[in-house]
């Protein structure tokens, strides 16, 4: 793929959505789970796009279990839970995997453009995340691949890749200011 507008994925219905549709607007693609630490993050991410949507921004919510099994359950029942917890009004799509060879093309491409440089210092899950990622792999941080849940690929109106945002990375303070910068 020579763009990210040549991707295609499935929504929650399980029809395909091409990211064409997406040109001209700023993203924020996330890879989500309704049973983590960081699941409250949806609150964050909710209150972002409600502000900046007018303005541009589109934010894209994949579903993953692969980090310790934290989104269960079907596409309509992890709609029906970010709904009604979280009033969550952004496009949401179906499960999918973001890392291994059965992972999406999709956070392939994503993980190719923008690889895992730390997670924030000063986050309190900054070192539990450290310590359980060394421990199944100690090389882990030299390799591009998705860490954990809420992992966020920021893409401008053109659809480039321009930063990565760990799980740790405030929504208000960091990845808030670099999504305004762009609309």
């Amino acid at each position: 793929m020579a763009s990210l507008y040549d991707f295609t994925v499935k929504n929650q219905q399980g029809e395909d959505v091409s990211l064409a549709d997406y040109q001209g607007r700023v993203l924020l693609i996330v890879n989500i789970a309704t049973e983590c630490g960081f699941t409250p993050t949806y609150a964050q991410l909710e209150e972002l796009y409600r502000s900046l949507h007018e303005r541009g921004l589109d934010i894209l919510d994949f579903p993953c279990d692969q980090f310790g099994h934290q989104a269960p359950g079907t596409d309509e029942e992890i709609a029906q839970f970010c709904t009604s917890r979280f009033g969550v009004t952004f496009p949401q799509f179906s499960k999918i995997e973001v890392n291994g060879q059965d992972a999406d093309p999709l956070f392939a491409y994503l993980q190719g453009q923008k690889a895992f440089e730390g997670f924030d210092e000063g986050h309190e899950l900054t070192p539990i995340l450290e310590d359980l990622l060394a421990k199944a792999d100690p090389d882990y941080a030299s390799k591009p691949d998705i860490k954990w849940n809420f992992t966020k690929f920021l893409v401008d109106r053109e659809g480039n890749v321009v930063r990565r945002f760990e799980p740790t990375a405030s929504i208000p303070d960091v990845v808030a200011p670099s999504v305004e910068e762009l609309l």
